[in-house]
This record gives structure tokens, C-alpha cells and sequence, in this order.
């Protein structure tokens, strides 16, 4: 006998509505039972009114779709996108606001594959294709189209007068849990998603279609006048590295035997980040606009330090070994070095390791006819997969989790996995000061290195797993990160830079906002749009008292 039962339109809403409540959100209810004092039988009444809240508003919401044609297609895609959400809400303990699917929908093919696995298809079979099946098989019964209207609005408007006062009689107990607990809204699916896409669509396409230049005065100041030899300054923009896993921060394991015995590296330990997405995060770090100014708007709809520095006159190169620069390089020169190569050693059929950036670096500064600054972008943490992010040979602790199912895994293997990308960060970063410190010994080129992280990273600290929070609610592993400087001699000698002085300065709390202007101060570039006071090395800038010896050429 074939299932196919008959149901008015209205009875498979609100059946729906009850199901989405309860079935796509463990996450919320365990964070809202926690925010009103538990599940003791007190609470009880709490519980159920907010349940009813929650299921009539859905109601009211899903009886606007309750039309010919349009109720099944729209259900099912409804269970099929939400069974996604619930479950990498539950699994990798993250919320979903505007910024999320930002990256969701920024990111590419294969670090969209790593967080596909066997969890993702049961999730997907057993809460989007069984109920989306059911729906299916279902025949709708939908009364004449202006009685339709009538009762599916007087629905619309029944459940929404009995929400609005079951909220009117809990507010007191509901509205401090929520505003105590902001999370709680990123955590109710559908319209946790449904609503951070909007947002997010209507920044990307909202945004202006002039793009307004900064820093088109910008010049190369006097210290350029001191001697003709080239300057090439590299920025690392690392990827998920946490600063509390640096053993150079103190961390317990040795994560950074290499940069430890680096001369001349300068190591600050309390950086915040702009943001705790790639997607935020860069493109807020290469702007003038600050963390509390930053939106995406904005930063679309001006240039940033990558467009300033061309207008002194830098040959300015951004090298990708990630998903792309998020619009901070759009007009430099851009090159992907993302793909794997067949038979080179540093990739493997799925991507490349991050040493591959350096291939040819040497060479390049070399036969540049003027002055570079080279951004360097690595894959460098990026989760799930961590164990993928490091060459064999850098796999010092083990064992280490080998599924994107990070459920799957003990703590302690997540972590190592992780550790071990951080410690072949520190070999990369090594090898990129030893070419520097090559250019400057055998070419005669002044060269430098900026180093820092996008965002953070959380590994199951309160239950929390890869990045992406809220930054209002955003634990401290996904907002602190690294950032160092190195400087050859002779960049230190001609830009007048107490390194001394910036070592004393090590333990202050800097962040993102500092980049910008820290770059053009350090090069000695002149323009309005530069902020003495945000730069990092102003006040270690000693004219006649730089530690270097000069060298007369």
C-alpha cells in the first residue's frame, strides 16, 4: 500500500512548526535551559511557554508559504538546508550570524568537501530527506483561493496575538535570558541562517559601486633619500593560528624551535583580531577603518593599505595559497597558488603546503626593478582538517584526529593535530627570514617581515570548536593572535628603528587596527590617511641611534 495520507495545508504548518522547533535545535535549548537556571521542574512552565512562543511564530511565518505549488517545494528545501545547520551547530559547537555565512559562502570547493562526512549524510538523511520524503508523499488538501486567504492570514494573525501575550506574561523571566545570552538568537534555526543570508546579501550587493581612493597623496619620506638599495617587505597573513598555542607566548608545548632562535624576531604577545572569520578579518586588517568602524560596506567601497602602498610607488604582489584576498587585492597584482602541482613535493593532489608560496621569492626581488612588498597568504590552521595542513615529517605530537568529524576524536588529538600545524607555521615563517635574510647578504635588497594571523581559533574550550562566533560573545582562542616583526640590518639601519625599544613594547595590547598604519610607518610613507598614534614603531623610531651599522655603498 503506498503512503500517501491526505492533510489540510494548515494542519502540515503547524506539524511543521512543532517539528522544527524540537528537531533542528538541541543547541538552543540546551543554551537556554542553562540561561534560565536549568531544567528543574521550576522551570518547567519557562520551558513549555517558550516552546509554544517559538512553535506559534513559525506557525505564523510558514502559513504565508501554505499555497499550491510553492508549500511542498519550499518545506522541503526548508528541512534539507536546516538538517545542514543543526547539525554543524551541534558538532562543532559554532553560531550562525551574517558573518558565518559570509565564509560559508565565500569559501571554495575543497574546504567546502572537508566538512562533508558521514555524520553530515546520516544528519541530512534522517532530518532533511525522511521528513522532506513524508511532505513529499503527502496530498495536500488547500481550501478555494479567497477562503485560503482569509483563513491562512486569520491563522497568520491568531498565532501571533497568542505569541505576543505568552511573551507579554514571560517577558520578565524570557527577555533577560535573551539579552544576558545574545548567542541564543544565532542558535534558533531556520531563522538564525535564514536571516544572517539575508544580512549578508544585502551588504554584498548593496554595497557602492565607486570605490572611493585613500591615500593617493602617499610618497616614500626622507629616509629614503639615505642610500639607493632596494627594500622588499614581506607580510605573512597566516590562517586560524591562536596566539596561546605560540610556545613563543608561553604555550607549554615547543611549537616555535625555529623562530626561537631567529636573530632580530620581535614577538608581540597581546594582539587582538579585527574579526573571527577570513572573510571579516582580512579585509578589515588591510583598511584604515579600525575594528569599531569596519563594515563591509565601507571597506568595499574605499582602498586600503595594499592601494596606498602602490601609490608610493611599491610594486605591490599578493600570493594566495587560501581562498583569495576578499577584495583587499583586487587592484594589485594577484597570483593563486592554490592548486595542486603534479610531482612537486610541497603539494599533494588535494592542495599544496605552504612552503610552495616561497618558490621563486629570492629570484623575483632580485629582478624587480624597484621596491616590493609581497603578501605571502597561507592555508596555515584552517580547520576541520587539520592533519592536512603539515608535511609528514611535521607531525611531532600524536596522536592526531584524522576525520573532519572532530565528535569523533578525543580532545587531546584535535589539539595535537592543530599543535602540528602551528609548529610547521614556525618553519615556514623561519624559512621566509632566512630568504630575507639571503636578499639582503647576497642582493643588497633591505628586507622585512610582518607576520600575523587572521582570527583564532577554538578547540573544544567550553565546548567550542573552529572560529566564526559572534565577536560580542567570541571566547578569547578565537580573537588573540600572533604577530611578529623581523627586520634585516639594513632596514633597521635606514628606517632608523630601535628594535630594543620595540622589544619593551612587546606585552602591550596592540591589534588588527595597528597593520595599516604600522606598514606605511615602518616604510616611511607619507600621506593624510596615516595615524602616528596607531603605529606600532613610531615611537621607537631613533633618527641617528638605529642599532644597525650602515654601510657605505
Amino acid at each position: 500500500m503506498n503512503f500517501s495520507p491526505k492533510m489540510n495545508a494548515a494542519v502540515l504548518t503547524a506539524i511543521s512548526s512543532v517539528f522544527l522547533v524540537l528537531a533542528y535545535n538541541f543547541r538552543f535549548w540546551n543554551e537556554f535551559s542553562e540561561a534560565i537556571g536549568g531544567l528543574g521542574w521550576g522551570n518547567a512552565p519557562l520551558h513549555i511557554a517558550a516552546f509554544v512562543i517559538l512553535t506559534l511564530t513559525f506557525n505564523a511565518l510558514l502559513i504565508v508559504a501554505a499555497l499550491p505549488r510553492i508549500m511542498k517545494p519550499f518545506l522541503i528545501l526548508l528541512f534539507l538546508a536546516t538538517s545542514l545547520a543543526s547539525h554543524y551547530m551541534s558538532a562543532y559547537g559554532i553560531v550562525i550570524d551574517e558573518a558565518m555565512m559570509q565564509a560559508v559562502f565565500e569559501t571554495d570547493v575543497r574546504e567546502a568537501t572537508e566538512l562533508l562526512n558521514w555524520n553530515v549524510a546520516l544528519a541530512v538523511l534522517l532530518l532533511g530527506l525522511l521528513p522532506s520524503l513524508v511532505v513529499w508523499r503527502i496530498r495536500l488538501d488547500f481550501p478555494p483561493f479567497r477562503r485560503g486567504l482569509l483563513l491562512h492570514t486569520g491563522i497568520a494573525a491568531v498565532s501571533l496575538v497568542l505569541a505576543a501575550g505568552l511573551l507579554l506574561l514571560f517577558f520578565k523571566s524570557i527577555a533577560p535570558a535573551f539579552r544576558e545570552h545574545r548567542e541564543l538568537r544565532f542558535l534558533l534555526a531556520p531563522t538564525n541562517y535564514i536571516y544572517a543570508t539575508r544580512g549578508y546579501l544585502k551588504r554584498k550587493y548593496g554595497r557602492p559601486s565607486v570605490i572611493a581612493s585613500i591615500g593617493s597623496d602617499a610618497a616614500k619620506g626622507p629616509l629614503w633619500q639615505e642610500r639607493p638599495r632596494k627594500t622588499a617587505m614581506v607580510i605573512v597573513l597566516g590562517e586560524t593560528a591562536r596566539a596561546m598555542n605560540f610556545s613563543l607566548n608561553g604555550y607549554v608545548r615547543d611549537t616555535n624551535p625555529e623562530l626561537a632562535k631567529q636573530a632580530g624576531l620581535i614577538n608581540f604577545a597581546n594582539v587582538s583580531a579585527c574579526g573571527t572569520a577570513t572573510a571579516v578579518s582580512v579585509p578589515c586588517v588591510f583598511s584604515s577603518l579600525g575594528r569599531k568602524n569596519y563594515s563591509e560596506t565601507a571597506a568595499k567601497s574605499q582602498q586600503g593599505l595594499l592601494d596606498v602602498l602602490d601609490h608610493a610607488g611599491f610594486s605591490v604582489l599578493w600570493r594566495d595559497n587560501n581562498t583569495g584576498c576578499k577584495g583587499t587585492c583586487d587592484r594589485v597584482k594577484f597570483e593563486d597558488w592554490s592548486q595542486p602541482v603534479a610531482g612537486d613535493p610541497l603539494c599533494t593532489p588535494e592542495e599544496c603546503f605552504d612552503e610552495h608560496l616561497l618558490s621563486g621569492l629570492p629570484a623575483l626581488m632580485r629582478s624587480s626593478k624597484g621596491d616590493m612588498v609581497i603578501v605571502l597568504h597561507q592555508k596555515g590552521s584552517h580547520g576541520p582538517a587539520y592533519w592536512k595542513r603539515y608535511p609528514h615529517r611535521f607531525g611531532r605530537w600524536n596522536p592526531v584526529c584524522t576525520t573532519t568529524s572532530l565528535e569523533k576524536c578525543s580532545r587531546d588529538s584535535i589539539i595535537a593535530a592543530y599543535d602540528n600545524t602551528i609548529l610547521y607555521t614556525d618553519h615556514f615563517l623561519s624559512e621566509t627570514i632566512d630568504l630575507l635574510r639571503m636578499s639582503e647578504s647576497e642582493d643588497g635588497i633591505d628586507t622585512a617581515l610582518i607576520y600575523f594571523s587572521d582570527h583564532g581559533e577554538s578547540l573544544g574550550e567550553m565546548n567550542l570548536y573552529l572560529h566564526g562566533a559572534p565577536y560580542v560573545i567570541a571566547p578569547e582562542e578565537q580573537r588573540r593572535v600572533p604577530f611578529m616583526v623581523w627586520l634585516s640590518d639594513g632596514f633597521r639601519s635606514r628606517f632608523q628603528i630601535d628594535t630594543k625599544c620595540l622589544s619593551a613594547r612587546t606585552q602591550q595590547a596592540f591589534s588588527h587596527d595597528n597593520v595599516f598604519h604600522s606598514a606605511l610607518g615602518m616604510l616611511n610613507v607619507s600621506t593624510a590617511v596615516y595615524n602616528p598614534a596607531l603605529d606600532i614603531f613610531q615611537a621607537c623610531r631613533r633618527p641617528g641611534r638605529a642599532e644597525a651599522m650602515r654601510e657605505d655603498r
